[in-house]
C-alpha cells in the first residue's frame, strides 16, 4: 500500500493529479510509474508492448490503489502519441519522457532507419511532448513538471553510440533553457543525466558482451558492470526528489564525480578518447 506522508502529498498537489510515463512499461519507466504512485499520482503510462504495459499498470493499481492508464504506441509516431493526449479527459500534471533508442555500432555502419528512429523517439517526440503539456498546464494556470532523461553519454561525443549521445545532449540542453523558461508558470523541468543503469536491456547486453569475450565455460564476472551503475528504482528515486531544485541531476555520486571529471578537468579530446576505450567493444 502507498504510505500517504507530508511530502507525497505535497509532491500530488503540485504535480497531479496524473502524471504521463511516456516507456512506461519496464525497467526504468516502471520505476518511475512506482515512484510515482508510492507519492499518490495516477498515471498514464505509454509504450510499444502492451501485455508488458498492462501488467505493470495492473501490478500498481494493486499496489498502491491509483488509476493507471495504458496505451500501447509507438512513440516514434508522434502525431498517433498526440491523439492519444489529447483525447484524454485526465489532467497531467507530469511529463516523465524517458524512452530512447539507441543505434550501436559505428555510424558507417548504421542505416538510415535507425538513426530517423533515434531522432524521432529520442529528440522529436519529447520536444513537442514538452511543447504540448507544458502549453496545456500554462493555458489551464496550473503547476506541473517535466522530466526528460538524458545520459552521461551525451557529456562528450561517444564513439559508437554517436547519435545517441547527441539527441541525449539535446534531451539536456533542452531541460536546461526549458528549466528557466517555464519557472515563471510554476513549472518545473529537469534533465535526468544518468549513467548505467541496471535494467533488464542493461543486464542483457552485459550478458551479451560478457559471453562473446569469455572463454567457453568460464564464469560470466558481474566485474562487467560499469561503476556507478544504480538500479532504476534509485535514479527514478533520486530524479523525482531533485525535481523543482535545478535544471539538471546526475544520479549517484561516482556519475557525478564523472560528469564534473568529464565536463571540468579534461579536455574534449581526452574525454572522447576515454568514451572510446569504454564504448569500443559495442558492435
Amino acid at each position: 500500500m502507498k504510505k500517504t506522508t507530508r511530502k507525497n502529498l505535497q509532491f500530488r498537489e503540485k504535480y497531479g493529479p496524473y502524471a504521463l510515463v511516456a516507456g512506461g512499461s519496464n525497467g526504468l519507466g516502471a520505476a518511475f510509474a512506482e515512484a510515482l504512485a508510492r507519492r499518490g499520482l495516477n498515471l498514464v503510462l505509454l509504450a510499444r508492448e502492451k501485455e508488458r504495459l498492462e501488467a505493470s499498470a495492473k501490478e500498481i493499481k494493486k499496489k498502491y490503489h491509483v488509476d493507471a492508464i495504458t496505451f500501447a504506441v509507438d512513440l516514434a509516431d508522434y502525431e498517433k502519441t498526440k491523439s492519444i493526449i489529447t483525447g484524454l479527459t485526465v489532467s497531467i500534471g507530469l511529463l516523465v519522457y524517458n524512452a530512447a533508442f539507441a543505434p550501436i555500432g559505428l555510424f558507417e555502419n548504421t542505416n538510415e532507419e535507425h538513426l530517423s528512429l533515434a531522432a524521432a523517439v529520442n529528440v522529436k517526440t519529447p520536444l513537442l511532448l514538452a511543447k504540448l503539456l507544458s502549453g496545456q498546464m500554462i493555458n489551464n494556470a496550473t503547476k506541473g513538471g517535466i522530466v526528460l532523461m538524458s545520459s552521461l553519454a551525451g557529456v562528450q561525443g561517444s564513439p559508437k553510440l554517436a547519435a545517441y549521445a547527441a539527441t541525449k545532449a539535446f534531451n539536456t540542453v533542452l531541460a536546461e533553457g526549458l528549466w528557466k523558461e517555464l519557472q515563471p508558470h510554476g513549472i518545473d523541468v529537469i534533465g535526468c543525466c544518468a549513467g548505467a543503469i541496471l535494467t533488464p536491456g542493461y543486464q542483457q547486453a552485459v550478458t551479451s558482451t560478457e559471453r562473446a569475450t569469455a572463454s567457453k565455460g568460464s564464469p560470466l564476472e558481474k566485474s562487467k558492470i560499469a561503476p556507478g551503475t544504480l538500479a532504476a528504482c534509485d535514479v527514478a528515486e533520486q530524479t523525482l526528489k531533485a525535481l523543482g531544485k535545478g535544471p539538471v541531476v546526475v544520479p549517484g555520486s561516482v556519475n557525478k564525480i564523472a560528469r564534473f571529471v568529464f565536463t571540468r578537468l579534461l579536455t574534449k579530446k581526452a574525454a572522447i578518447g576515454i568514451m572510446s576505450k569504454n564504448t569500443g567493444g559495442l558492435s
